[in-house]
């Protein structure tokens, strides 16, 4: 497997998904994508229909990292993904299925349903990820006798799924930015109360594009990534959307009985790395009807599937959500599947993320580019406080769900986009405990809390606040490593 960057250079170099996996950018400042997307057969589809999860993890991994012995391979996917690791409130161990589909029912002539994601140690979907990229840079670094500094930046759930996978992993050291008092308290509470050396908290005064801004620009700064290891775990690493794409197999054989059906997915998005998920899984023959991007306020996705144009929002327009973990007005991702909308192109898509650094954005309204997105599946849509708040409620009293802020942003969004007899599944990205506030605000009663979290909000915290300022974080990484 040959993987290239989505801005062009080094195209004719050969980086294996062993070359890639510890870090983030590309050296172009691209991003990057297999050189093709491989395919996954008939044949293959209905052996891997009835796999476990971690041997459905193992099938669609191998077709991407050849360079990773296939026993080693098959070892670290049976390692993350077991019943100990993902059984909390809602399911005894004994009925784990890593991620259950719960059918809602039957609504305009199809059936809704929500695919768990959240059974992971943070409640998060992130941990279906995270839990797996813990385990592999531990392989990796083992193989090769070096340590590595994880620079990542967190809007909520990110942060704490990357520190519970990291925390005591031999040669891993994790500095987390996260935006200052913007989290819930519980999402706030989870990463700020591990005390484990080798993890460390910024609270950034800013939002959360600042975080993201200063690990692309540490990322950008070459000789200091070198000097200091850095590696990343946010959604531009490579092998964390390629281990999200397990779950939309995994969901699809839920939700079907044949090959020959197709199903749509719903997906909460903010920095795109989810959706792009299911993005490469119909690339690579997965029958999805419609891939249905569903943002909060800050719109900038609905805006662009809507009228083709991308406009980043600056701080002033970036809102502060009770659906926080999609508060980005800048999508890291989307270049992703920029690079594939504009047929590969990468001169093209260097000059457009060059127009948003330089304009703020860009405009393919008015090129054939844009009304390609329909041929992708892709549609878009958007929810408010109001709605997130009737979407909980309507859901808890017409199918006894508690859901969460974000999987409500969802749920609304998908019933704007159901097709008669084409299922829709929405992706569950969080248990209702990380959004106490809002339930009760829909509900009035309190969510259900794992045992585990009981009274984390009171346990001590450790966390150093900095400027947005990326200097001073680099120093802050320099003095610790």
């Amino acid at each position: 497997m040959n993987y290239i960057s989505t801005r062009g250079a080094g195209s004719n170099e050969r980086h294996t998904f062993f070359d890639i996996l510890l870090g983030g950018l590309a050296k172009d400042g691209g991003l990057y994508l297999p050189a093709d997307y491989p395919r996954v057969s008939a044949d293959e589809l209905a052996r891997w229909r009835t796999l476990s999860y971690a041997d459905l993890a193992f099938e669609v991994l191998s077709k991407f990292s050849d360079d990773i012995p296939a026993e080693d391979l098959r070892s670290l996917t049976r390692k993350t993904y077991t019943a100990q690791v993902y059984s909390n409130v809602r399911h005894e161990e004994s009925a784990v299925q890593i991620t259950p589909l719960k059918t809602l029912g039957e609504e305009n002539g199809t059936t809704i349903s929500l695919l768990e994601l959240s059974n992971g140690p943070t409640l998060a979907f992130k941990d279906m990820a995270m839990q797996l990229l813990g385990n592999l840079f531990e392989y990796a670094l083992a193989k090769h006798g070096e340590t590595l500094n994880i620079l990542g930046a967190t809007s909520g759930d990110t942060g704490s799924a990357a520190e519970y996978a990291m925390r005591g992993k031999a040669g891993v050291r994790v500095f987390m930015l996260s935006p200052h008092k913007k989290m819930s308290a519980f999402q706030t509470a989870q990463m700020f109360s591990l005390q484990d050396p080798n993890i460390f908290n910024l609270a950034v005064e800013g939002n959360f594009d600042n975080c993201q801004d200063i690990v692309k620009a540490v990322s950008n700064d070459h000789a200091f990534k070198a000097a200091h290891k850095i590696g990343t775990v946010n959604s531009i690493n490579w092998a964390r959307v390629v281990a999200q794409v397990v779950y939309y197999f995994k969901g699809y054989f839920a939700a079907t009985q044949s090959n020959d059906e197709r199903v749509s997915f719903t997906v909460p998005s903010g920095n795109f790395g989810n959706v792009c998920a299911g993005h490469i899984a119909r690339m690579m023959g997965l029958p999805i009807d419609q891939l249905v991007v569903a943002t909060n306020e800050n719109d900038v996705l609905d805006e662009f599937f809507k009228t083709g144009v991308y406009r980043v929002r600056g701080a002033a327009e970036t809102y502060h959500t009770t659906s926080p973990s999609m508060d980005i007005s800048k999508a890291s991702n989307f270049e992703r599947f920029v690079y594939d909308l504009l047929g590969r192109d990468p001169a093209r898509v260097l000059q457009l993320f060059r127009d948003v650094e330089e304009k703020g954005g860009f405009d393919l309204a008015a090129s054939g580019d844009y009304a390609r997105v329909k041929e992708f599946g892709f549609v878009s849509g958007k929810s408010d406080h109001d709605d997130r708040v009737n979407t909980i409620r309507d859901v808890f009293e017409r199918y006894h769900t508690m859901i969460d802020t974000h999987t409500a942003d969802g749920v609304k969004v998908a019933r704007e986009n159901l097709k008669p007899g084409v299922p829709m599944i929405v992706l569950e990205t969080a248990q209702p405990i990380k959004f106490g506030e809002t339930i009760r605000e829909a509900l009035h009663r309190e969510p259900e809390r794992p045992a585990a979290f009981v009274g984390l909000e009171k346990l001590p915290q450790r966390f150093d606040v900095v400027p947005a300022d990326t200097a001073v974080v680099k120093a802050f990484i320099a003095e610790r490593t």
